[in-house]
């Protein structure tokens, strides 16, 4: 998982906004299927969506919304921020502009959430927000639906691990950044840790998902002397560079190392025995939950302000895992194994006919 923050602070207000400003024949992509879901004769639907930067996370999360989409006839306009604030604001009153019939907001700060809310609201557009963990609707904003990963659940599921398999160990993080879901997860981590009483956090720096930022995290916690047997990193990709820096000082053996994606770099760090656990979170399949919750808005089978909060579970794996089980191990990329899970965990937004 990959989130940016951004510390400066946007009112809406502050800017001039028009649908000219950003062009969806130079910043969108189309995504269209041959038939409509609504039948031949209906109206095609088009739905907007906001991603928030270049990094594999988001691309793959996009791309499970697109695969949805294509299944059901809607046509995609996607707009990038590029980490941008001013540009992000201006993504949404592009879509506004456009008259789409669905905005679907994966934003990089709390900010950006609340101005799509608040945007679509005022137009008549129903609107989903990704990964937000619900912070925007505690802050007032009406929304059809939040998708996230039970952020706080993993968090928990870190916990319980450490301390059902090595109780008595203390554990350091090299952690991803303050982005409501990283934030969330580690929060959570550490107060269950702290419940449980069975391992203590001796160590907890940010990275903001930079590798080179966690090898030389890595290095100086080893080179401190802090006791620690348990390591948890951020995401899989991280973990397999300070995989490289246990190995190089003799402690891959004397270290339980956890991450969070189960990505394909952690399940070949699984299969390699490098990595001890991790929790398989796909961003194309939350991609594909997006899109139903805001197809069932659109459609008027989900309240357009009914602020639905909708959770992927939490799904742990270990070296001892059927690893090539998709249901279990999620793929990044889209796969028809989405429509399995979509009705077995979300089946009131899975029309029948599909």
């Amino acid at each position: 998982m990959k989130r940016t923050v951004s510390r400066v602070g946007v009112a809406i207000t502050a800017l001039s906004l028009t649908a000219s400003l950003v062009a969806c024949s130079s910043s969108g992509t189309g995504s269209t299927g041959s038939t409509s879901a609504t039948g031949s004769s209906a109206k095609q639907l088009v739905f907007g969506y906001v991603s928030p930067g270049p990094d594999t996370w988001y691309k793959r999360d996009v791309e499970g919304f697109k695969y949805a989409a294509d299944k059901y006839g809607v046509q995609v306009v996607e707009l990038n921020s590029q980490y941008d604030q001013q540009k992000e604001l201006q993504n949404i009153q592009s879509l506004v502009g456009k008259g789409v019939d669905g905005i679907s907001m994966f934003s990089f700060n709390n900010n950006g959430a609340l101005m799509a809310a608040q945007a679509g609201q005022k137009a008549g557009i129903p609107v989903v927000l990704t990964d937000n963990v619900g912070n925007a609707m505690a802050n007032g904003a009406k929304v059809a639906a939040s998708v996230d990963f039970n952020w706080c659940g993993m968090g928990k599921s870190f916990a319980q691990e450490m301390a059902d398999k090595w109780p008595g160990q203390n554990f350091a993080m090299i952690a991803g950044n303050q982005a409501p879901p990283a934030k969330t997860m580690d929060d959570c981590m550490i107060a269950e840790a702290g419940r449980l009483g069975k391992n203590k956090n001796v160590f907890l720096q940010l990275t903001d998902y930079n590798t080179q930022t966690a090898v030389n995290q890595a290095q100086s916690l080893i080179a401190s002397g802090t006791q620690f047997g348990i390591l948890f990193v951020a995401n899989d990709d991280m973990g397999a560079a300070v995989a490289q820096v246990l190995k190089s000082k003799g402690l891959s053996d004397k270290v339980h190392l956890m991450t969070e994606n189960g990505s394909d770099v952690g399940i070949k760090m699984l299969k390699d025995g490098q990595l001890a656990y991790t929790i398989s979170s796909s961003p194309g399949w939350e991609g594909s939950v997006a899109f139903l919750a805001l197809y069932a808005a659109a459609t008027g089978k989900l309240p357009a302000d009914g602020n639905k909060q909708l959770m992927l579970p939490v799904m742990p794996i270990d070296a001892s895992s059927p690893l090539d089980n998709k249901s279990l191990v999620v793929p990044w990329a889209p796969d028809p194994v989405y429509w399995d899970l979509n009705v077995k965990d979300f089946p009131a937004l899975v029309p029948s006919s599909k």
